[in-house]
């Protein structure tokens, strides 16, 4: 199962603080998620203004393990660690449909 973030910086934040808060701070803390079995964080190049900065990609072994992960103590400390940097946060859970394997 696969969940993806799109997260929009705060209007105080530059892309780059967003950048070092996500990256060096937030991170860390989404890695620790009880279940978690991989994680990408995409930094957006020159997000135009009310457009994500950031979008995460979350793999769990399901749905409800995603669920459980996120009513975890950890969870609520990720969730309130990104409310309290965001304007924006959107959360989609996908089927991934992977069309190519090559470079």
């Amino acid at each position: 199962m696969k969940a993806m973030i799109l997260l929009t910086r705060r209007a105080d934040m530059t892309h780059d603080d967003f950048e070092r808060w996500w990256l060096g701070e937030h991170a860390p803390l989404a890695r620790r998620l009880p279940g978690l079995r991989a994680a990408t964080f995409n930094v957006v190049q020159e997000p135009k203004s009310g457009e994500p900065d950031g979008i995460t990609e979350l793999w769990f072994d399901s749905r409800a393990d995603f669920d459980a992960a996120y009513a975890s103590e950890i969870g609520a400390a990720v969730v309130a660690d990104s409310m309290a940097h965001v304007a924006g946060r959107v959360r989609l859970v996908v089927d991934e449909h992977r069309v190519s394997e090559g470079a």
